[in-house]
């Protein structure tokens, strides 16, 4: 063998070693990560609500209506929580806050008519009174607004735009800082705030959305640093597609969960990451929701084939909304 061969040789040893090993390090990491997250969906538990709340405080759910909102006021009341329900509509809220005191007779409700998509600096701050004697143990900011279906963004109407800003961002802040500062001084409490995949993966023809949603996994995971000091939980739950009003979808699959059976999944698994392996302050909690953000975190939510193939797919929704709207005589954006 040459000297230069012997050379070549030496060198080559310890270059191969150390991208062996890498790669080795690398593959190791990521069957580490798909086993948390296996674990941390099917066997590790959740933390106990009681850790944040006893029985007979309050639990705050904005957009509680119907859907999720109503769910989370429904189980957190079979819990033992008593709950302050806020939306839009009176009646609506009634007809919950009727339910929760037929089945659960020992639990308080209070109900609050908020739209905020136009609150007044008096709805908030009567929101303040009634907040300020309670003792709020959780919150559960879920109220939210998407599109009316698929739209360029210099198509949106402005209205639509500026309500989507208003509710899914604007409010969540309002309402969080008005019961986070009891939460602190009892040095205790919990703060869910409803997510979507959107904000994970950026959505052509839903781009205000996306990035109203996008703000909050931000914001949550900034305020889960800032008050965990104080004994306060923050968590970001993401979400794929749940039946109901908002998606406009009617029957649940393996993928689609309904809202009482994605609830269960968010409170049996708070503190746990589920899919969200990485991610600070974020929870996937229902399993086939965690398993699809893991690998979408694998494969690189920013990259423009999995942004081109998402706007495809909205194309095709809009198109589909568009003709239904025209055999029903009716006028879309």
């Amino acid at each position: 063998m040459s000297s230069l061969d012997q050379i070549e040789d030496t060198l080559t040893k310890p270059v191969t070693f150390v991208f062996t090993f890498i790669g080795i390090l690398y593959v190791s990491l990521k069957i580490l990560s798909f086993w948390r997250m296996i674990a941390s969906l099917l066997v590790v538990p959740g933390e106990s609500l009681s850790k944040y709340g006893r029985k007979g405080s309050w639990a705050v759910v904005t957009g509680a209506s119907e859907g999720i909102g109503k769910e989370y006021a429904l189980q957190l009341a079979a819990k033992g929580f008593n709950i302050l329900l806020i939306s839009r509509t009176q009646s609506k809220l009634d007809d919950v806050a009727s339910q929760i005191t037929n089945k659960y007779p020992s639990v308080q409700t209070k109900v609050l008519p908020m739209d905020f998509s136009s609150p007044s600096e008096s709805s908030y701050n009567t929101l303040s009174q009634t907040i300020s004697p309670l003792d709020v143990a959780i919150l559960i900011n879920n109220v939210g607004q998407s599109h009316s279906i698929p739209v360029p963004f210099i198509q949106t109407p402005l209205p639509e735009l500026e309500a989507i800003i208003k509710i899914n961002c604007l409010a969540t802040l309002r309402v969080t800082q008005l019961v986070a500062p009891g939460m602190a001084q009892r040095k205790r409490g919990l703060i869910l705030t409803m997510a979507s995949f959107g904000g994970i993966l950026p959505t052509p023809l839903l781009a205000t959305y996306s990035g109203s949603k996008a703000f909050l996994q931000h914001w949550s995971a900034a305020l889960a640093s800032e008050l965990a000091p104080a004994g306060v939980r923050v968590q970001l739950v993401q979400s794929y597609l749940v039946t109901g009003a908002m998606s406009k979808i009617r029957r649940a699959s393996l993928t689609i969960p309904t809202p009482k059976d994605f609830v269960r999944a968010a409170l049996g698994k708070i503190g746990r990451s589920g899919g969200a392996q990485g991610v600070y302050a974020t929870s996937t909690p229902f399993l086939a929701h965690g398993v699809m953000h893991w690998f979408l975190l694998q494969v690189g939510v920013m990259r423009k084939v999995v942004v081109d193939q998402n706007r495809g797919f909205h194309e095709a929704i809009r198109k589909r909304a568009l003709r239904k709207a025209e055999r029903e005589g009716k006028k879309v954006e």
